[in-house]
């Protein structure tokens, strides 16, 4: 019998959740970053005028936080492997309507999830 090989891929990851705002929202500015560097990403958040940016900004920092202080891996190095927005559970309200009648609210919320490896040299 052979023995494989497992090469152990280093990865960091950040997770928000509960996050109030659409899954839908939040993956427009995320398909932007998705493969990019992190100096790369961090600056196309910074710079990109929608309510999701500045959520992503703050994850991805801590993202890379996690991998140079948790994983000991190179700034340099990193790249957003995988992100991706799923669709948390959905706050309902209730709104009055004409005649009487109410007006279902639903506000959305999602799980954000940051995904960072190293590239090999």
């Amino acid at each position: 019998m052979q023995e494989k090989e497992t090469v152990m891929v280093n990865e960091a990851k950040a997770t928000l959740k509960y996050a109030r705002i659409s899954a839908r929202k939040v993956k427009i500015v995320a398909d932007l970053i998705r493969g990019k560097n992190v100096e790369e990403a961090l600056a196309i958040v910074k710079f990109t005028p929608k309510a999701s940016s500045e959520i992503i900004e703050k994850l991805l920092k801590s993202a890379m936080a996690n991998a140079e202080n948790n994983h000991d891996m190179k700034h340099e190095n990193l790249y957003v492997a995988e992100i991706y927005a799923n669709q948390g559970p959905t706050l309902k309200r209730i709104r009055p309507a004409a005649k009487g009648s109410a007006v279902r609210i639903r506000k959305r919320t999602s799980h954000i999830t940051i995904v960072l490896k190293e590239k090999e040299a």
